[in-house]
């Protein structure tokens, strides 16, 4: 069996993290190492290892994990505007292989990002 992934410890609460949305599809918790003054990770409680493995199946999960981030970026007054990532890979920057979003936002943010 493999070692749980840090966003699995934090799901089944054996970790504490900065919670700011909950509910049985997904957990949404502010960034330890913010990269923007906003810095929010949306997770899926589906273990998903990245976005290369979702399928036609994960289709519902998706729509609802966008709906939480609209309804987020809302309630953190990010007004103008945000960015949403997601890492793929280890050369896409992936650290932790369990599918993520990250919003960000509360300050202009660059292009290109990387």
């Amino acid at each position: 069996m493999s070692e749980k992934t840090i966003f699995k410890r934090i799901i089944d609460k054996e970790i504490p993290a900065n919670i700011v949305h909950e509910d049985e599809l997904c957990l949404a918790f502010h960034d330890v190492n913010p990269q923007a003054p906003v810095h929010v990770l949306v997770i899926p409680k589906k273990e998903i290892a990245s976005a290369n493995q979702l399928t036609g199946d994960d289709a519902e999960l998706l729509g609802h994990l966008f709906g939480v981030i609209r309804t987020l970026a809302q309630k953190l007054g990010l007004e103008n505007g945000y960015r949403v990532v997601t890492n793929c890979g280890n050369d896409g920057g992936q650290t932790v292989y369990h599918l993520h979003f990250h919003l960000l936002g509360g300050r202009p943010l660059a292009w290109p990002p990387g």
